[in-house]
């Protein structure tokens, strides 16, 4: 399968025009600002250079006649055509029968594998985050680490793709990581084994009463109305929330439209996020409507380094409508938008279109969001103190008794033993609730009726 330059050029232009025709339309219910409309193309067409056609065509016969082992032509495009997205950015690639089915499963939740959301990074496996109660996240694999080795096999950038689908496989199969801890120099061998992860995507609770935890792994098809019908059945079920903790750590993100869905279901009106790019289709606006699930009760989001794409999405869209604290840590940076543009059946681009804009107008690529109160990574470890014989007035001997105590009550049961225990476990989330219980006391305090002066006549 030879080339000439003249075709191969025409089939390199042609690519511009296959990509217009194939943007999808835009989402229902999403306004395009009149800001962003791209700006005008230069009257100078970019062509491509011959010189350039002809040395793709000699690199491709020198591949496929002197490469150390044979190559099929078919072989050779596909590696071409991966290398020309590979090389704009981390994000955009080439989707085959295997890579569409991938995807499919990531928005559905359901497929065989370790629950780890991973990156190219340089030649490199990086861990986005892991996937709450996967194979991932119970041997201990955190945002940041890094994925040096499969099953003894080394990853590095001539094989980084098949390390790639390695990490999936069936249910049952077995499979050894080598990982490298963020900030540490001795990586450590993790026998895992596939799971079938079937991922649901929110969870609640009441981690105190009158206070809701809401943790969302990631942002799939379903995440809005899950969301909707769980948060519904927790209010129905303990009353209205005094407040409300929403658990972004680790979340790697997933569809814009469910990041929106879960944005809007917090905010009565606003700005959610804007995206622009180069086609007109990129250039969206979207809007909250009318209806909070919490009824403007206080909200705190927690966030981390694995914070990422669609879920810092939902924290730029809190933060900047003023309807939550963010706290913990630098969120991951992903503030661009891919599209997926089908080529045929069986094949497809899946392209960074467009970069998104919290509703202040900013741009998040590369920088994250900074959180209003931040928070290290630590854990906490409860003191041992001596015992006290006299801790308060109640063991003094002969101590006058409260006239308004009753005799069931226990007035050790102060709520820091309980605090002590959340904070042993998950410091960020006590503190979390912590900031959420003074938020919700100060609104109670603006909320309550101010009682009536008697004048004077």
């Amino acid at each position: 399968m030879r080339f000439s330059p003249l075709s191969l050029a025409a089939l390199l232009l042609a690519a511009p025009l296959a990509l217009a025709q194939t943007a999808p339309a835009q989402s229902s219910g999403a306004k395009k600002p009149a800001s962003t409309a791209p700006a005008a193309a230069s009257s100078v067409p970019d062509r491509v250079d011959l010189d350039d056609v002809r040395n793709f065509s000699r690199v491709y016969e020198i591949v496929r006649q002197a490469y150390v082992e044979p190559v099929d032509n078919k072989t050779i495009m596909k590696a071409a055509i991966s290398g020309m997205l590979s090389g704009l950015d981390p994000h955009s690639e080439y989707l085959d029968k295997d890579g569409l089915a991938e995807l499919n499963e990531d928005t559905t939740g359901q497929y065989g594998g370790l629950g780890i959301e991973v990156l190219q990074v340089d030649g490199t496996l990086r861990i986005v985050a892991p996937i709450d109660d996967t194979p991932a996240s119970r041997a201990g694999i955190k945002p940041g680490d890094t994925i040096v080795k499969i099953d003894g096999k080394v990853v590095d950038p001539e094989n980084i793709d098949d390390m790639f689908k390695a990490l999936r496989g069936d249910p049952g199969s077995k499979v050894t990581l080598t990982i490298l801890h963020e900030k540490s120099d001795k990586p450590i061998d993790m026998p895992l084994v596939r799971e079938k992860i079937s991922v649901t995507s929110v969870k609640t609770r009441e981690i105190e009463p009158g206070y809701a935890y809401i943790r969302v792994s990631q942002f799939q098809d379903d995440t809005a109305p899950d969301l909707e019908k769980k948060l519904g059945e927790l209010i129905r079920k303990n009353g209205p929330q005094k407040g409300a903790i929403l658990d972004l750590r680790s979340n790697p993100g997933g569809l814009l439209t469910a990041a929106v869905g879960v944005s809007d279901d917090f905010l009565n009106s606003g700005t959610i996020v804007t995206t622009r790019g180069r086609l007109q289709d990129s250039n969206l606006s979207f809007e909250a409507h009318s209806g909070d699930l919490l009824n403007g009760a206080p909200m705190v989001v927690l966030v981390d380094n694995g914070t990422a794409s669609a879920a810092e999405i939902v924290s730029g869209a809190l933060k900047d409508n003023h309807r939550a604290l963010i706290i913990g840590r630098r969120t991951f940076g992903k503030g661009v938008v891919q599209t997926v543009l089908p080529l045929d059946n069986d094949h497809a681009v899946k392209i960074t279109t467009a970069r998104y804009y919290t509703p202040n107008g900013t741009s998040i690529q590369a920088e994250g969001i900074k959180p209003d109160i931040a928070l290290a990574d630590l854990a906490v470890n409860k003191t041992d103190s001596a015992a006290v014989l006299v801790s308060s007035e109640a063991d003094l001997p002969n101590h006058l008794a409260n006239e308004d105590t009753k005799a069931s009550k226990d007035i050790d049961n102060d709520g820091s033993a309980e605090n002590a225990k959340l904070a042993t476990q998950d410091y960020a989330l006590s503190q979390a609730l912590n900031v959420l219980k003074g938020l919700a006391l100060n609104r109670g305090a603006y909320a309550a009726p101010v009682p009536a002066v008697p004048t004077k006549h």
